[in-house]
């Protein structure tokens, strides 16, 4: 009797045994799995981060320098090689200078000359990498519309405060559109 007595506490002290363990077993497995798919959410995010992240710095970039160099006639999109160029015109210490904007070779690049010197796109220097970047100006030169293309590209257009016109030329064309408006 007391053989069977402490065969039968072996056995519950065994199926005790044998239930910790499972349980510690399903524990463990729940943490890796919490673990490997938090670390998958992780990348996702991150990736869809980066991506945005690209896009939106490249427009913001070029959006404020077209910003600062919004004076009269400064602003411009031209094709140079092909290529739409932003073109903004600087003057500082007596000279002319330009800054020229566009997507080049997988990047958007930069190239800050006197137009003297004969410098082209290839000698810009590298801002930002992208799929592709392009600038385009309205027919009335009023607006600019710069997009970024690829995983978080965007779109955004710009209205030009000058719009390289002198004040009389302006005063004339608003009374054109008045005038079409009355009648």
């Amino acid at each position: 009797s007391r053989k069977g007595a402490v065969s039968r506490r072996e056995q519950a002290g065994s199926v005790f045994l044998l239930f910790t363990m499972l349980l510690f077993l399903g524990f463990v497995l729940c943490a890796l799995f919490t673990v490997l798919i938090g670390g998958k959410v992780y990348e996702n995010i991150n990736r869809r981060s980066q991506e945005n992240f690209t896009g939106s710095v490249a427009i913001q970039y070029v959006a404020n320098k077209i910003r600062q160099g919004d004076l009269e006639g400064a602003v411009s999109v031209r094709r140079m090689e092909g290529v739409p160029v932003l073109e903004l015109q600087y003057s500082a210490d007596g000279g002319n200078y330009v800054s020229w904007i566009y997507w080049y070779e997988g990047s958007i690049r930069e190239l800050f000359f006197d137009p003297a010197d004969g410098l082209g796109l290839s000698d810009g220097l590298p801002v930002l990498e992208c799929d592709g970047f392009w600038a385009e100006q309205s027919a009335d030169g009023r607006r600019i519309t710069i997009c970024t293309e690829g995983e978080g590209g965007g779109k955004l257009t710009l209205s030009l405060r000058c719009c390289g016109r002198t004040g009389n030329e302006s005063e004339g064309q608003e009374a054109a559109e008045k005038k079409g408006e009355e009648g």
